[in-house]
């Protein structure tokens, strides 16, 4: 799973379980709803202060945001097991 992939399932996740909608934490993050959608969505790439802003306003770390599941490893182990197949 890419980087983007990951932030994309974390920060859709976490917003949810906040109960906060995209409108509201775009808001108090003080960014365009329809940027946070693209995020949730995987098309747009996010800048290390726009992760930051986003994982304060869900009372997170930055790194929280893009940690991967530990059942998800990472690309090059899946291109090294793949090539081992």
């Amino acid at each position: 799973m890419e980087i983007r992939e990951v932030l994309a399932l974390n920060l859709r996740k976490k917003r949810t379980e906040t109960g906060l909608s995209q409108e509201e934490l775009a808001h108090r993050a003080g960014i365009d709803r329809t940027y946070i959608s693209a995020l949730e969505r995987s098309i747009y790439n996010a800048g290390i202060d726009v992760v930051d802003r986003l994982a304060r306003e869900l009372g997170l770390e930055a790194a929280d945001l893009l940690r991967r599941a530990s059942a998800d490893p990472p690309a090059k182990l899946r291109k090294r097991k793949a090539a081992e197949t």
